[in-house]
């Protein structure tokens, strides 16, 4: 790796996790009246917001939190391109950083959500056709169970099992990028842990849309 490789990589790094930690499901909430961490599962993520405020903050926040993700790996991939690097790992950093920031927003502790959207954003702008099946085997767990956490836990195992198929069979994605699929891949479901714990207890709690809490004055 050259210095312009390096310097790329670390100020994408750096760019990626500040807006990755915007934390719009916690904002969504105080805009409610509502510290969103107190309600439903206490996740500041599009889930959960969903499940407490309704469609109509839960979408927008999705939206939001998966835009985190994509615009800075657009961002970083179109500023290295016009300096003449080829090179897909500015673009790579660009999106772990997203991520971790969702995950461990320093405005909140380092406590954020589970990354499940800015992934989504993150692989739409470097992996689209594993995102693809991810999203199938997502839908199909989740509509088949109610569970949202095993749709989530299903799309993460997916992305880098899709991503390594298509290296091989047709050598693209590229090796650095399937290393990239495990490493999401692992951090989806590594944050899903107590998920799993509570799946396997046989206490994990269905989707059910709550009642929105009245403001809090």
């Amino acid at each position: 790796m050259n210095s312009a490789e390096l310097i790329a990589c670390l100020s994408a790094a750096a760019a990626a996790y500040v807006v990755g930690a915007t934390p719009f499901g916690y904002i969504a909430g105080r805009m409610r009246g509502i510290d969103i961490r107190e309600h439903g599962s206490g996740n500041i993520g599009a889930t959960n917001v969903f499940r407490v405020l309704g469609k109509r903050t839960g979408i927008p926040v999705f939206i939001l939190d998966m835009l985190k993700g994509l615009v800075p790996v657009l961002v970083t991939g179109w500023l290295v391109r016009r300096q003449g690097i080829d090179s897909d790992w500015p673009s790579i950093v660009a999106a772990v950083c997203a991520v971790l920031g969702h995950n461990f927003t320093f405005w909140l502790n380092f406590k954020g959500g589970k990354g499940i959207a800015t992934s989504a954003g993150v692989l739409l702008a470097l992996l689209p056709l594993p995102l693809l099946a991810a999203l199938v085997v997502w839908l199909v767990l989740f509509f088949t169970t109610r569970y949202v956490a095993l749709g989530s836990i299903g799309a993460a195992i997916t992305v880098p099992v899709t991503a390594a198929v298509l290296h091989f069979w047709r050598d693209v994605p590229s090796l650095p990028l399937v290393c990239f699929a495990v490493l999401i891949g692992v951090l989806g479901v590594w944050r899903h842990h107590s998920n799993i714990r509570r799946l396997l207890n046989g206490t994990e709690n269905r989707f059910v849309r709550k009642k929105a809490p009245s403001q809090e004055s």
